[in-house]
């Protein structure tokens, strides 16, 4: 049962995640819009033509998913106001799917290293690497605020043991 708690709550966090820090939310709806808009213009420029696969709006919804998610298998419209607003869907539709995954992906997997935490680290480790170009002046700063730090950690630590 621990397990199964613990999975949960991996879960939850990782969705969590995914929606308040990374593009994913965004970009869905964006899409999602996009789609009933790409949509709605194919069927209106394609609903008088004679001959069209296109008759219906739901008809228009299919096909807006298969053209912009390249499995092409959709029905190619026959008039040319429609041909032109299925391109631009295509290109807009397939850019906004695939690149909602890559950043979606990337963003989740760079979180950590853009954490505070991370980066003061990362800029403490620079700066050490840079003693041999320090003034005196500048050791002198650098070691009263390592200080203070020290300082800081010893009054933490103080708290927590009390605690």
């Amino acid at each position: 049962m621990a397990k199964k708690k613990k999975r949960d709550t991996r879960l939850k966090r990782f969705v969590k995640d995914i929606f308040l820090h990374t593009p994913f939310f965004k970009m869905v709806c964006a899409t999602t819009l996009l789609w009933i808009l790409f949509s709605g213009g194919v069927y209106v420029a394609e609903r008088e033509m004679a001959g069209s696969p296109i008759t219906t709006y739901g008809d228009a919804l299919y096909w807006g998913i298969a053209a912009f998610s390249t499995a092409g298998i959709a029905h190619v419209p026959h008039s040319g106001l429609a041909k032109a607003i299925g391109g631009i869907w295509i290109v807009l539709g397939s850019v906004l799917f695939f690149g909602t995954i890559v950043s979606t992906i990337t963003t989740y997997f760079m979180r950590p290293m853009q954490r505070p935490a991370k980066r003061i680290i990362d800029t403490i480790e620079y700066n050490l690497e840079q003693l041999d170009n320090l003034t005196l002046e500048e050791l002198d700063l650098l070691r009263e605020t390592v200080d203070t730090l020290i300082q800081h950690v010893e009054k933490l630590k103080g708290k927590s043991a009390d605690d």
